[in-house]
């Protein structure tokens, strides 16, 4: 019987507001891919991604053993651009396969890490959750039971090298400081399921003023969230898509602000905080 496995992975959102390159959120937006020993390669997809072995999710299989062999069945609910970790997915979901196939216990966060630059969208791909990353390694804390997402995922993209080269090279210590307490009031938010402290603690200076520019309409979304009766909101990763932070008993009005307001340039898709990170199943 040839080998066949499932593979499940989330969308993730990094970020989230003053954690920058260190925080990241697991969303409900699925990559799925089934991997069958069928003695010969191929990528089989309705997607536009590349049906070769340049496939991000085969290259990150092939970091453990050789693709040769097998057919990748690839389906994604994340979307592709926007900043909503749709290669941390592909990576983690290749790395996933091949280490379960092969049960070769191999350190998936330190070379899913490796392959996409940085740690925090791999970290939320693989252990579900919001993760804080640091000194190589994942912190992962449950979100509250009563926090959902909400994101708006713009048509027109921004490309991730024109978000990274409007940061600035140094920041003033004011923003420095004002980033690490803010980041603490997050995440002590999210321990206590205290929205208070999570509403403040979304705020920053290091990454989404500068690139407010690239995105206005985003950015005026970030600012206006809390009046349509949000928790917050936040820009997924280097944007545009919008993370916005909500409890669950006002998403549906604030979805339904958000649809009126986004008609024509964005979609808004009820993605909630995922705790689950990467899921395999032998077929």
């Amino acid at each position: 019987m040839n080998r066949r496995r499932l593979v499940r992975v989330p969308a993730s959102s990094a970020n989230l507001g003053p954690g920058f390159d260190a925080f990241a959120a697991a969303l409900a937006l699925h990559l799925e891919v089934e991997v069958e020993e069928t003695g010969t390669f191929a990528v089989e997809s309705e997607l536009d991604v590349p049906k070769d072995k340049s496939n991000l999710l085969v290259r990150s299989f092939e970091t453990l053993h050789s693709a040769d062999d097998f057919t990748f069945r690839v389906r994604s609910k994340v979307p592709m651009s926007g900043g909503m970790g749709s290669s941390a997915s592909a990576i983690v979901a290749g790395l996933v396969a091949a280490d379960h196939l092969f049960e070769l216990d191999a350190d998936l966060f330190r070379l899913a890490s490796e392959i996409e630059g940085h740690p925090d969208n791999v970290g939320a791909a693989l252990h579900g959750g919001v993760v804080v990353c640091a000194d190589g390694q994942v912190t992962r804390i449950e979100p509250p039971p009563d926090l959902e997402a909400v994101v708006v995922v713009p048509y027109e993209p921004v490309r991730t090298e024109l978000a990274r080269a409007a940061l600035p090279a140094a920041v003033p210590m004011a923003d420095a400081v004002f980033n690490t307490a803010h980041s603490a009031l997050l995440m002590l938010g999210l321990a206590r399921g205290d929205h208070e402290l999570l509403s403040r603690g979304l705020a920053d200076r290091l990454h989404q003023p500068h690139r407010a520019h690239l995105f206005p309409r985003s950015a005026e979304l970030v600012e206006d969230a809390r009046a349509m009766g949000a928790i917050g909101a936040t820009i997924s990763g280097a944007g545009p898509t919008v993370l916005i932070w909500c409890h669950y008993e006002r998403t549906g009005g604030v979805v339904e602000q958000l649809r009126a307001r986004c008609a024509g340039w964005a979609d808004v898709l009820r993605a909630p905080f995922e705790p689950t990170g990467a899921d395999v199943r032998e077929l």
